[in-house]
């Protein structure tokens, strides 16, 4: 195989400095018989050898490492290097032979190293007592001690030798010689006179040094003492907050609601345990991180909601008996049987948005726009993570059902969504926050189906403002795609870009969605992006999976690469560690025969007190199918849906000039957006009133 752009194939970012085992350059790796040599950046550091596709990959994604210390190197011809370890085997080429002898000379003395530090640390297993470290420090003074008066012994010899040897220079110079022959004696006295100097100079230095070393050495003990001791504590607190993480959220959400007008309930013991938990876990984060105090803030105990609806019944039906006849129709115009959904209307898979409410919290108390940004991002990609084995089909919103999520108390936000459309099927949806933002987005589903894939494609923009800093976000979503309608068990993807766009600094987010594929050696997945500001310099490098967590690395250079795939010169970032953002939670126990809801989608549909006569939860198939009695669900879908036709033809005769359906939404109205220049529903107030009211007569009775 020839190898191509050999010139360029084993370039170091830097020397290997004298003691240093890291290095860092291109090579060639052999692959298989298919595709041969291929050209990775590989780096040596810490007795590891690692290697990536590109240098960005560092970042996110090894593709393999070996040590060292238990690896044998050999070279097999002018370029080649062969490295094997356990059962597994490398086969390097450099662009030259020169080049090969760096690397050999860099693995080989990484692998003494790494080998010397192995044996150090099974010699003198667990560190002892502190007398024992005491006792070590001690004979190590000793030991420079003795080297010292070595040194000393040497340094009279030096001087005893050098005066001699001045003398005789001396009576060299008194001598009749020639002009020449004279000056160069000179010459060599006054070398010998600078080499006294000198060595009395390293005796000297030598000196202070050891005095230093044995004056701060008891001030080394202690610090390292602390720093072993603040580890220590450390590692304690944070198994400690993993420990009770979980049994606090349980005990928290259980915790009856108190009301200022109920008299106190007694004290039981598990309410102790949970204050003495909460107690704890509060202490240790102000211990570890004290940042996060926030002074003058009382918690008060939260509502208990239910973490658990009936289990799914096991009915089996033929998916492709009901869609083969409505092949490339609007989905929402496709009569589908409830089997097919879940108990959840689509008002309600759009407050699911809100899971990750936290990120918008913490992203409000940012004081820089482009971390703020990150957030942001990891926010917008964390509404997919609850649909990653949610392949049923919410429930139809009907024209003009509301849906309220009332968290104020809770988590500080209020969310209405309100069906403004049915054909095209439109919701609008509001949310406002004490913690200091704002989110509204009206939604359009557009769907196909095509025979072996359903395609959800939401229009629509996304509007985000933090009230402090005025900055506002607009951002649109990607396609969901539903697979192996007909055969095969159904998973859903998801795929496209997202810009992001800070509209006040002119800051922008650029998110891709990757789609799976079979034959892609990609994460399935995965999300990266790039956080940039008003003028194109990128700043954070986003990656992760839109199922799991997506983190941010800090871009601390930027360089030119080889061309891509399409002859785009890539731009390759150096970045810091990553920092994570986000990190889906654990779904709840028994979730895959409970529709695989999340712990905010189990409490989405219970019912409350003093919502909307329109609301999600009052709807009575929706209610039947989350109780497992399916067939009255069927019967009484079917009685909604031709319920909603008639009024929809009596309307439609009545008000030929009304808006859209003959039905004007009760809590939006059209606006035209002057960031979009588009025009859309958006909130106009009154609900929330109403509902402290508890006055509904402006209502329809659409169930």
């Amino acid at each position: 195989m020839s190898d191509q752009g050999k010139g360029s194939a084993s370039t170091p970012t830097g020397a290997l400095a004298p003691g240093s085992d890291t290095y860092k350059g291109w090579l060639f790796k052999w692959t298989n018989y298919l595709k041969g040599y291929q050209r990775r950046w590989f780096v040596l550091s810490n007795g590891l050898l690692s290697y990536y596709r590109t240098q960005a990959e560092m970042a996110h994604t090894c593709r393999g490492t070996i040590n060292l210390a238990t690896a044998h190197i050999d070279t097999e011809d002018a370029c080649n290097i062969v490295l094997s370890s356990g059962g597994r085997t490398y086969h390097l080429k450099a662009s030259t032979e020169v080049e090969r002898q760096r690397w050999v000379t860099a693995l080989e003395l990484a692998k003494a190293k790494a080998i010397r530090m192995m044996n150090d640390q099974s010699g003198d297993e667990e560190p002892t007592t502190q007398s024992d470290r005491s006792e070590g420090i001690q004979g190590t003074l000793k030991t420079l001690i003795s080297k010292l008066d070595d040194l000393g012994t040497c340094n009279d010899l030096i001087a005893k030798h050098g005066a001699a040897l001045q003398r005789s220079l001396s009576e060299l110079e008194a001598l009749r010689v020639p002009v020449e022959g004279g000056e160069k004696v000179k010459g060599v006295n006054e070398r010998a006179t600078l080499f006294r100097i000198t060595s009395n100079a390293m005796i000297n230095a030598c000196r202070d040094f050891l005095d230093l070393a044995e004056t701060h050495s008891r001030r080394w003990q202690r610090a390292l003492q602390y720093e072993r001791e603040q580890r220590i504590h450390l590692e304690e607190t944070i198994e400690q907050l993993a420990k009770q993480h979980n049994s606090l959220e349980r005990a928290w959400r259980e915790a009856p609601t108190l009301s200022a007008n109920t008299p106190s309930a007694p004290t039981t013991e598990k309410g102790k345990a949970d204050s003495r938990t909460f107690l704890s876990l509060s202490l240790s984060l102000s211990q570890v991180y004290p940042s996060c105090n926030d002074s003058g803030k009382e918690l008060q105990p939260l509502r208990r909601r239910r973490s658990h609806i009936p289990d799914k019944p096991n009915y089996s039906l033929n998916l492709w008996s009901i869609m083969k006849n409505c092949i490339g129709k609007e989905l929402s115009k496709i009569p589908m049987p409830v089997n097919f959904n879940e108990p959840l209307s689509m008002l309600q898979r759009l407050t699911e948005d809100l899971e990750y409410h936290e990120l918008l919290d913490k992203a409000a108390r940012c004081e820089s726009s482009l971390e703020q940004l990150c957030l942001v991002a990891a926010f917008s990609v964390s509404s997919y993570s609850t649909t990653v084995h949610r392949t049923a089909k919410p429930f139809n919103p009907l024209l003009g059902e509301t849906y309220e999520l009332d968290r104020l108390e809770d988590f500080g936000y209020r969310s209405l969504c309100e069906q403004v459309s049915h054909h095209p099927p439109a919701a609008s949806h509001h949310v406002i926050s004490q913690r200091g933002w704002t989110l509204w987005q009206e939604i359009t589903i557009a769907s196909k189906f095509r025979g072996k894939y359903l395609s959800i494609m939401p229009l629509g923009a996304i509007h985000l403002q933090f009230h402090s800093s005025g900055n506002h976000y607009v951002w649109r979503k990607v396609t969901s795609t539903v697979h192996n309608i007909i055969v095969g068990k159904l998973w859903i993807d998801q795929s496209g870009d997202i810009e992001i766009v800070n509209h006040r600094t002119k800051e922008t987010c650029q998110l891709k969605f990757s789609p799976y594929s079979y034959f892609s050696r990609e994460v399935p997945r995965k999300v990266t992006g790039v956080v940039s500001d008003s003028g194109g310099q990128a700043h954070y490098i986003l990656s992760g999976t839109w199922d799991d967590k997506i983190e941010s690395s800090k871009i601390v250079q930027s360089s030119k690469g080889g061309s891509g795939s399409e002859g785009k010169q890539k731009t390759v970032y150096q970045t810091l560690s990553p920092k994570l953002l986000w990190k889906k939670y654990p779904l709840p126990d028994n979730a895959e025969n409970m529709y695989f809801f999340s712990s905010l989608a189990l409490t989405l549909n219970e019912p409350e007190d003093g919502v909307g006569l329109t609301d999600s939860r009052l709807r009575p198939d929706q209610r039947l199918m989350e109780a497992g009695r399916w067939d009255e669900a069927n019967s009484e879908k079917q009685r909604l849906e031709e319920k909603q036709r008639a009024v929809r033809r009596r309307r439609e005769a009545e008000a030929t000039d009304a808006l859209d359906d003959g039905k004007t939404p009760q809590w939006f109205h059209k606006r035209t957006n002057a960031i979009t220049g588009e025009t859309n529903f958006v909130y106009k107030g009154g609900y929330w009133e109403a509902k402290d009211s508890q006055d509904w007569n402006m209502c329809t009775e659409i169930f």
